[in-house]
């Protein structure tokens, strides 16, 4: 369930106590690693490495160049800063406030807010942007976030109603399998040492069935899912196969047409 949290530890609303789908503990990390969100050789080295691939990986199902896309989970604004660059009007939300911090900086740095490129980004769940802006974008994305949020469910849902119909969603995350439990939380963590120890709970990681599940019930429809491997030693990474670690979801939120026509 959702933990319940009061304004003051974590400023949403400053009047009254909101249910927020959100772990302090993993925000509190996250919070804690900010500063080094764009160092290629530190704690976040494999995102880095990931990002490129992924890009490409919607782009080519998605083009996004005047398309209004949202990154939930963004974190310190890799995937973000990647989307604006090939032409995206994006929203990036988060509610670790200091990499949101980071990324607001690395956004000037870079001189995308110089190049009429601004990035919005926002402390907001996923769910009260959807709240507040159901049907608004083209693109939505959410990417290694789902595994780091007490009811991955209410956040697959809230990106459905995030889409536009018709709108195309992306999501990754990291299969719940022993593979997984070697590789992405035993290797990496504590023998490789790629990512912080405690990065990652083997409970909360998601099955591809159970993710798409999630996508049906919220009433979207998915249309590919792929694996993701990656070789830190080479830095290499390659997207196809089976989803046996990281994988790739891509779904769509039919329009109106679409759901009449498969009642039929």
């Amino acid at each position: 369930m959702p933990v319940r949290l009061r304004s003051g530890k974590i400023t949403v609303s400053e009047a009254t106590e909101i249910e927020l789908n959100l772990d302090p503990r993993e925000a509190d990390a996250f919070n804690r690693q900010a500063s080094r969100w764009w160092d290629p050789q530190g704690d976040f080295r494999p995102l880095h490495d990931l990002n490129g691939p992924r890009v490409e990986w919607i782009r080519a199902q998605a083009p996004v160049e005047g398309c209004a896309l949202v990154d939930i989970g963004c974190g310190g604004g890799l995937l973000t800063e990647a989307m604006a660059r090939a032409g995206a009007h994006v929203t990036g939300i988060d509610m670790a406030e200091k990499p949101l911090t980071v990324a607001r900086l690395h956004q000037i740095e870079s001189g995308l807010e110089s190049d009429h490129r601004q990035i919005d980004y926002r402390h907001i769940t996923a769910e009260q942007l959807a709240e507040e802006s159901p049907g608004r974008f083209d693109v939505v994305c959410c990417l290694e976030m789902l595994e780091h949020v007490p009811d991955p469910a209410s956040v697959v849902a809230a990106c459905i109603k995030l889409a536009r119909p018709g709108g195309k969603l992306f999501f990754s995350t990291i299969n719940r399998s022993p593979a997984a439990w070697g590789m992405a939380i035993v290797g990496a963590e504590y023998v490789l040492n790629l990512l912080p120890r405690g990065t990652h709970r083997y409970d909360r990681l998601i099955r591809p069935s159970e993710l798409a599940r999630f996508v049906r019930v919220a009433g979207g429809r998915v249309t590919k899912i792929e694996g993701v491997r990656y070789n830190p030693f080479s830095r290499t990474v390659t997207i196809g196969g089976s989803p046996r670690v990281n994988y790739l979801l891509a779904a769509e939120k039919p329009r109106a047409a679409d759901e009449t026509d498969g009642d039929e």
